[in-house]
């Protein structure tokens, strides 16, 4: 399953999604990848077919046959931490320094910032707040307030300073800062209140201080104002193995920018809460209100890497997902997260019901027609277009499916105008192609169970009464029989799994128009089936091949007439 990308800052924006309904047919499959052309064409450069079920297998078949890939695959639609976090994330290391961390937050105008190993990986969180706590530790104690544990070599790059000589540069230890501002016997008597190699000492141009402080085995001299050692000092120093080193800044700024050497590692909030990518936002809305954390990062669940931070306020308005429903105008039918996303445009050829309201009006268009594949290629001509030769081959089996090759009561002079169109775009013959595409999978002959129950599955909710309605279509029903039982077994297990109090399976004849139909559920509701009865749950119904014509209005009457039983739905 490919998880749709987003962006919520940069040069992109997520694309504008055509999909069909769960369990997708040919015809929804068929009629978004249509419409995808279309509107790139005219109104959505970015418009992409997408899906939220597996294709059957006669879809398939007219994918390979018109060389192209199956649509994008979204089972869900719900804001994720992903859809909301910006991806162009500032960040730092633990081993950087406090200037290094603190300058390019600055420079982002942020005040908290993630921390990640070398991986890529979020150890923790910074902030500002914790970052200062690097400079003013301690400040009561005089005497720790001079101690910086940092190493040579971030002393000397924070300084932007020449190493005249050194030895362990890298080793971090607690280095106590003492300032040669004073007399001689001063700076002696401060020397003497530290071991030596602990005392990194700030002078000047003082060749007498110079000399005491090796004497004494500083642990390093930083010389301001650019000034050097004498040549015989330096060699004492080498000697000892103490550094020297010489920047270009004051006193006063290179005692500030030595503590600010110092390795952010000790100000890192290692505790904090971190999200997944595929986090559904809406379940740890409540945690994230109530923390008292600044950032969250956000991190590939395989990886633990680091990739976006959000903030409480990008709650507050979270992206949706652009998005235009082909074939159905439910909800209830429509891929989870639809109700989240911004609905575009509707473009379907069923009846109007379910929920589906927008914030916006939008372009909404319902035609009595056999096949929404129809409405498609309409569009086509009305935008003085034409469709590829492989969509005009799509279309054209979405509307062979739904129409039965224009044998099914919902077919209209449209079907068969556009069919014809589409033919002769695509090069095909219509009977031909018909009698392949039906014989390219039967579903009986091999399928399990919960593929030909889902195959083309629709929910409805009508008279009060939770409804499941599936359908396939066989050329010939010889392979019913050896499976009815499996069948009757499964119908009932995908009633209990969806909750719902009635669900039934129509097995279509194509040649014969005819159908069986195939029941589980509220016995009130079965009773009130008044087709010639087969056996227990199982009925013929002769000339019905349409669930939107012919079935959903019988079974519409038939749940008005059933008298719900305690204890059902």
């Amino acid at each position: 399953m490919i998880q749709p990308s987003y962006e919520k800052t940069g040069a992109g924006r997520q694309p504008v999604y055509v999909i069909g309904h769960q369990n997708p047919d040919t015809d929804a499959i068929c009629s978004a990848i249509g419409y995808a052309e279309l509107l790139q064409r005219t109104t959505y450069p970015d418009a992409e077919a997408a899906c939220c079920g597996g294709l059957n297998p006669r879809t398939r078949w007219v994918l390979e046959q018109a060389g192209l890939e199956p649509p994008k695959l979204i089972m869900d639609l719900r804001p994720t931490a992903e859809m909301i976090c910006r991806a162009d994330v500032v960040q730092a290391r633990a081993d950087e320094t406090f200037l290094d961390v603190y300058q390019r937050m600055e420079q982002a105008d942020i005040r908290s910032i993630p921390v990640v190993d070398d991986g890529g990986k979020v150890i923790g969180i910074a902030s500002v707040q914790d970052l200062l706590q690097l400079l003013l530790h301690n400040v009561s104690d005089r005497l720790h307030a001079r101690r910086v544990r940092t190493n040579l070599a971030n002393i000397a790059r924070t300084l932007e300073a020449h190493i005249d000589c050194g030895t362990e540069l890298d080793v971090e230890q607690d280095f106590v800062l003492t300032v040669s501002a004073s007399s001689e016997e001063t700076v002696d008597m401060r020397l003497h209140q530290f071991p030596g190699r602990e005392l990194v000492l700030v002078v000047g141009d003082r060749p007498e201080i110079h000399r005491r402080a090796l004497e004494y085995g500083v642990r390093a001299i930083v010389l301001t104002n650019s000034a050097h050692l004498p040549a015989e000092l330096l060699e004492v120093a080498r000697g000892q193995g103490c550094t020297v080193i010489s920047c270009p800044h004051d006193t006063a700024s290179t005692t500030q920018l030595i503590r600010c050497s110092r390795r952010i590692a000790e100000a890192v909030d290692r505790g904090i809460l971190m999200v997944g990518a595929r986090t559904h936002i809406h379940g740890i809305r409540q945690e994230i209100q109530h923390s008292s954390q600044p950032l969250f990062p956000v991190i590939r669940e395989e990886t633990g890497q680091l990739t976006g931070v959000f903030s409480k306020s990008d709650l507050l308005e979270p992206p949706r997902q652009r998005l235009v429903l082909v074939d159905h105008n439910e909800l209830s039918q429509a891929v989870p997260g639809a109700a989240d996303a911004n609905i575009l445009e509707v473009i379907d050829h069923h009846r109007l019901s379910g929920n589906l309201v927008s914030r916006e009006p939008i372009r909404f268009i319902n035609e009595p027609v056999g096949s929404t594949s129809t409405i498609v290629a309409r569009l086509f001509q009305m935008q003085g277009e034409k469709p590829s030769p492989a969509v005009a081959m799509c279309l054209s089996a979405g509307i062979i499916s739904d129409t039965l090759k224009l044998t099914s009561p919902t077919t209209r002079g449209m079907d068969r105008a556009m069919l014809g169109w589409l033919a002769g775009q695509a090069g095909i013959v219509v009977d031909d192609f018909a009698r392949d595409f039906f014989a390219a999978g039967s579903l009986l002959r091999g399928a399990p169970s919960g593929a030909i129950l889902n195959t083309d599955r629709k929910e409805f909710t009508e008279h009060g009464w939770r409804i499941s309605i599936s359908q396939i279509e066989e050329l010939g029903l010889d392979e019913f029989p050896a499976r009815r039982d499996e069948l009757q077994g499964a119908l009932e297990e995908l009633r209990r799994e969806k909750g719902v109090d009635f669900a039934c399976l129509i097995v279509t004849d194509i040649r014969r128009h005819f159908s069986l139909l195939l029941t589980a559920g509220s016995a009130a509701v079965v009773k009130e089936i008044d087709y010639p009865q087969l056996g227990p749950d199982l009925f013929e119904m002769d000339g019905v091949v349409s669930r939107k014509k012919q079935f959903f209005p019988f079974i519409s009457r038939v749940l008005a007439r059933a008298v719900r039983e305690d204890g059902e739905g």
